[in-house]
């Protein structure tokens, strides 16, 4: 990538099982200049799950070490695990050029809007809620009480969706996507 252009910080959020990581997915396979920022977390990997890829799992002494260190845009606890944004590596994609995607929750997200005013938010939603359980519940890795958990986290995060800039319905697939990469091709 060429650094004569700097590129964007993306802030993306959304309820737990809303269908991000598959929104994401396609937006990267379509637009090259996206690089996902992979947060740490203290959490255990899920089946299929990839160390470096998917996250950096690491001990919670070692993410607190790091964030003793002030090496995190954003960090957070969820369902009694850690999760943070490394600083270096978003910021050497930034001086790349690249445009580099935050997906974290609500509680980082509103760290960064306060320390990054002008970063570019977005927030997906789910059709309904009772779609959302539905789709927590078909992803078969989570216990009921977690599903519970889950949903009564999610209506918490939902009542900050106006804080964020831009809200996507996760209803099509297709159109989901199509208004993900219009919103960060406009930048606004």
């Amino acid at each position: 990538m060429s650094s004569n252009r700097k590129g964007k910080l993306v802030l993306y959020s959304g309820a737990s099982g809303v269908g991000k990581g598959t929104i994401l997915g396609e937006a990267m396979r379509r637009n090259p200049r996206l690089r996902l920022s992979v947060s740490n977390t203290t959490r255990k990997p899920r089946e299929g799950e990839t160390n470096g890829e998917h996250y950096n799992f690491v001990s919670r002494e070692e993410f607190e070490d790091l964030i003793s260190r002030g090496g995190y845009l954003e960090y957070a606890e969820y369902c009694g695990n850690l999760y943070g944004t490394p600083k270096q590596q978003v910021e050497e994609l930034l001086e790349q050029g690249y445009d580099v995607l935050l997906e974290i929750e609500v509680q980082g997200g509103l760290q960064i809007m306060e320390q990054y005013p002008d970063v570019l938010s977005i927030f997906i939603l789910p059709p309904s809620m009772s779609e959302l359980e539905s789709r927590l519940r078909n992803r078969g890795t989570e216990d009921e009480q977690t599903v519970q958990k889950r949903m009564e986290q999610a209506k918490t995060e939902m009542t900050m969706q106006n804080r964020y800039r831009h809200r996507v319905v996760n209803d099509d697939l297709e159109t989901a996507v199509n208004e993900v990469l219009d919103i960060i091709e406009r930048g606004e």
